[in-house]
């Protein structure tokens, strides 16, 4: 969820660490004969290579926004340049813009077919956005032509081994009749024994249900880091998933005239920023309605207390506190950005299996008074999308890598008209004529989306017809970035009010604290 920012900077120390820029970048490609033809003028000129220069300098500083810039200017000057395009493409993987990464790199490859480094982005690219085969393809290339890169080697044996998993537990899925990990867990929670030394909150007696003073008891336990038992996480994920299945892809919110209603954006697993968000508007309530949109987990090292603190306001507010799944509501993500690490190192890793069940069940959309449509990331690739097709994807799958679910996950608005290829490799770019077009055929006011970090944690786009808001502030301890929310008051003028604020401070405990090694394989 990052938007380039002017000063974009690494999201923890690891990347930040990674392959330096050196003067032997400089050196001209080596031409292949089937690159000859592309390479139009021998050399660059010298103001091009000044641009690189400096846009090495840049990326070494972690300015990897200005390293883009620059780069892009020495393009603009010679096109013709492998090192150019395979240098800017590494910059876009440390902003995480990994459909801009994989093009540049292509684009390298097409330009010098010998020139190692390109195969080395492309394949970090394709790690980046779960695809394993072609990564391994080109990291093959890599490890072949430098057998003794000990790097490349380490790279295309974890990349291997991925891709024989995959396959084995593909394999294996034909084989075994799918068992829920929900209802498999449900028939083993009153086994669980509650030891005497633990002093947390427990759930009502009578049918260990969420109650008022359940929630109240967890929010004060988790400020003091302490963890709830692992029956009463279990026995909520079971609840959460008989609840959700009854829910819609699109659900119909109705905000009585005269009522306010918040809605929130990306928390990413900042729980005491969460928290903050509660002290500065309330406590949800059934006359305090919520709605939270999507990537409550990965990257903070508090998810685990965020998804459980908003998954018991669920259940004791179903009617009047709201989710929606964002796009890191998905299995490769929590395996990558932290949060099936912090599942597996709070609890165990059979909690993780049902949280991918949980995740595949949450609602896509929410249409509020029939008017402002809800989506984590954004509209479509083709304008003939309506409320009615929305109302009938069959959400119950880790996202798909295409499609309508997948758009409304992960796209993103742009302000040039029109459509271009995203940013991020998946799902697309939507222009201000574009939201219109979706809001006029459907009746909406406008869209509410969230997906990408803000200064001020909102953005006002496309004529007011495109909102985003993000409400994670100072994003990864690093981006300085203020967080927001959304009121709007039920009656005829359903305007957005925003609230920014900072963040306040947490345990240290760093970002990415419980992210997975495969994160090296792209950074």
């Amino acid at each position: 969820s990052l938007q380039r920012t002017s000063t974009t900077v690494a999201l923890n120390s690891q990347q930040a660490s990674g392959e330096k820029m050196t003067s032997t970048e400089s050196e001209a490609p080596v031409a292949s004969p089937t690159s000859t033809a592309l390479m139009g003028p021998t050399s660059p000129p010298p103001e091009a290579d000044q641009f690189k220069t400096e846009a090495n300098s840049a990326f070494n500083l972690g300015h990897y926004d200005q390293a883009i810039d620059l780069y892009s200017k020495a393009i603009n000057l010679y096109d013709k340049s492998a090192i150019y395009y395979a240098n800017r493409s590494f910059a876009y993987l440390r902003t995480e813009c990994f459909g801009y990464a994989l093009s540049d790199a292509s684009r390298a490859i097409a330009l010098d077919q010998s020139y190692i480094k390109a195969y080395y982005r492309r394949a970090s690219a394709n790690m980046a956005l779960g695809k394993f085969k072609l990564a391994l393809t080109d990291f093959e290339q890599v490890h072949r032509r430098r057998p003794g890169d000990s790097d490349a080697k380490a790279k295309y044996t974890e990349c291997k081994k991925i891709v024989q998993q995959k396959a084995f537990e593909k394999a294996i899925a034909y084989e075994e009749k799918r068992v829920s990990p929900c209802d498999e867990i449900s028939q083993s929670l009153q086994s669980m024994t509650i030891e005497d030394s633990y002093d947390g909150p427990k759930l009502s007696e009578e049918g260990n249900k969420v109650t008022r003073e359940f929630v109240t008891q967890l929010l004060d336990y988790y400020k003091k880091s302490k963890v709830l038992h692992r029956r009463y996480a279990y026995q909520i994920l079971v609840d959460m998933k008989a609840l959700l299945s009854a829910e819609a892809t699109l659900v119909d919110v109705a905000v009585p005239e005269g009522t306010k209603f918040t809605i929130c954006g990306d928390v990413h697993g900042q729980f005491f920023d969460l928290l903050n968000i509660f002290e500065l508007n309330g406590l949800p309530s059934e006359t305090n309605p919520y709605l939270f949109n999507g990537d409550f987990v990965d990257r903070g090292s508090f998810s685990v207390e965020c998804i459980f603190t908003l998954f018991s306001l669920k259940l004791l507010y179903p009617k009047s506190f709201f989710l929606a799944r964002g796009n890191h509501e998905s299995e490769y993500m929590n395996k990558i950005y932290g949060f099936e690490g912090e599942v597996k190192a709070k609890y165990a890793d059979k909690m993780v299996q049902l949280f991918r069940e949980v995740f595949n069940l949450l609602p896509l959309v929410h249409l509020i008074d029939g008017r402002i449509l809800v989506m984590h990331g954004g509209l479509f690739s083709s304008d003939d999308v309506t409320l009615e097709d929305i109302r009938k994807i069959d959400r119950n799958m880790d996202i798909p890598d295409s499609g309508p679910m997948s758009e409304l996950l992960w796209s993103d608005p742009q302000d040039l008209p029109g459509r271009a290829p995203s940013k991020r490799g998946v799902a697309v770019q939507f222009g201000p004529d574009v939201t219109e077009r979706f809001c006029k055929n459907n009746g909406l006011d406008y869209i509410v989306r969230s997906h990408e970090v803000k200064e001020k944690g909102y953005e006002v786009a496309h004529s007011g017809r495109c909102i985003t808001v993000f409400s994670a502030p100072n994003y990864c301890d690093t981006m300085g970035n203020k967080g927001a929310y959304i009121t709007l008051t039920g009656g005829k003028d359903l305007s957005p009010k925003f609230t920014s604020f900072d963040c306040v401070p947490h345990p240290t405990v760093r970002p990415m604290a419980y992210s997975s090694s495969l994160m090296q394989l792209f950074s």
